[in-house]
């Protein structure tokens, strides 16, 4: 049986349409066309694709790293529908080997009992970085890998590993290479590259990084790392956390000017939702003071904000259209991860999942029409 929904405003991820009538059927958009809400099932004043979450380390209450079960990626799942997030990956940082393998049957298992769930993999972020950029990671887990490696981590995950973070210039090339041409969307992070191993990076075919600036060499005028290597690059995906703490907002919109729809939108967060004041797990500490959890030694030790608050901030802070910031959570996200051609607009084929909200870019929730 057909759904409809009206929305006054629709963010295709390539179009703004106004009172149109998004009419679904098992799923799937089926058309979309101008309507009037009197003939819809539902009204809504904006309407998006569902936003899409690349990196999101807890739930609620509970943290995937530290808790590697299916409870957590339930606890994820739940945190992020709450907050408008419709698609996410759940995020596991450098631990062991262990400790990874026990993650990567969370997520398969959790995928195969849920058949309508936002969860698509997983993301690992670690453990092979530099020790040097470790940010909050643990030390004693970080590992320069060899082929066998990470050939067995290839053949465990079987798809289910859909990003990892490296830093390449603890790679040699024979397993970067490997990584890239295993199907797995590898981003560069947690790494002190300088320009040149960056830019050789990117040519071998790394498109993205993480979290632009933070846990990476900086851009100085003679040194200018891999920041400026991501500047210098027009072809290279930035995702970054604007929450006012990671980076500063004027940052953010130096940033803007020159990656602009390379540009997108990751939380980060530690835990989603606040309720979370403080967190251990082993060495890794955390509390939340000020709205950002600081560890103690007072550095960052994750953020705090949702996909949807990042989105708000860009609208407000990056003095941006609406539009552009809901790509920036949507189909930027999609094209980085070679997803755009299933999720990330409103279209026909496409599912119908989506992020909707009010007029004063508040409110966000997911919407499904299964």
């Amino acid at each position: 049986m057909d759904y409809r929904i009206f929305a006054q405003s629709v963010f295709s991820g390539e179009l703004v349409l106004e009172n149109q009538l998004i009419t679904c059927a098992n799923g799937i958009v089926q058309r979309i066309e101008p309507g009037e809400a009197g003939s819809a099932n539902v009204a809504v004043e904006n309407i998006a694709p569902g936003f899409f979450d690349i990196q999101v380390n807890g739930g609620a209450s509970f943290h995937f790293t530290a808790k590697p079960d299916e409870e957590s990626i339930a606890d994820i799942d739940k945190a992020c529908l709450h907050d408008g997030t419709a698609y996410v990956l759940p995020t596991l940082i450098t631990s062991s080997f262990e400790n990874i393998f026990r993650g990567i049957d969370a997520v398969r298992n959790y995928k195969k009992k849920n058949k309508y769930t936002g969860v698509l993999g997983m993301h690992l972020e670690g453990p092979f970085i530099n020790p040097e950029k470790r940010g909050a990671h643990l030390k004693k887990y970080i590992q320069q890998p060899n082929r066998k490696q990470v050939e067995e981590l290839l053949k465990y995950s079987d798809g289910i590993i859909v990003q990892i973070t490296v830093a390449p210039e603890m790679l040699d090339r024979e397993t970067l290479e490997l990584l890239l041409h295993s199907g797995v969307s590898v981003s560069l992070g947690h790494s002190n590259a300088s320009y040149a191993e960056a830019a050789s990076a990117f040519n071998l075919g790394i498109n993205q990084v993480t979290h632009l600036f933070n846990a990476m060499s900086p851009f100085l005028h003679r040194a200018p790392g891999v920041v400026g290597a991501v500047f210098d690059n027009a072809e290279v995906f930035a995702p970054i956390v604007l929450d006012g703490k990671h980076i500063d907002y004027a940052t953010a919109r130096i940033a803007h000017k020159i990656k602009k729809d390379k540009l997108f939108l990751i939380s980060d967060a530690l835990f989603l939702g606040r309720e979370k004041q403080s967190f251990q797990w082993e060495e890794f500490d955390a509390q939340l003071l000020n709205d950002e959890y600081l560890n103690s030694d007072g550095n960052l030790a994750g953020a705090s904000i949702s996909l949807a608050e990042a989105v708000r901030n860009a609208i407000e802070q990056l003095d941006i259209s609406v539009q552009e910031a809901v790509e920036m959570a949507t189909v930027r996200p999609a094209e980085v991860m070679g997803m755009a051609n299933k999720i990330g607009k409103i279209k026909a084929g496409y599912p119908a999942r989506f992020t909707v909200f009010d007029k004063r870019n508040r409110n966000f929730r997911v919407l499904t029409a299964q």
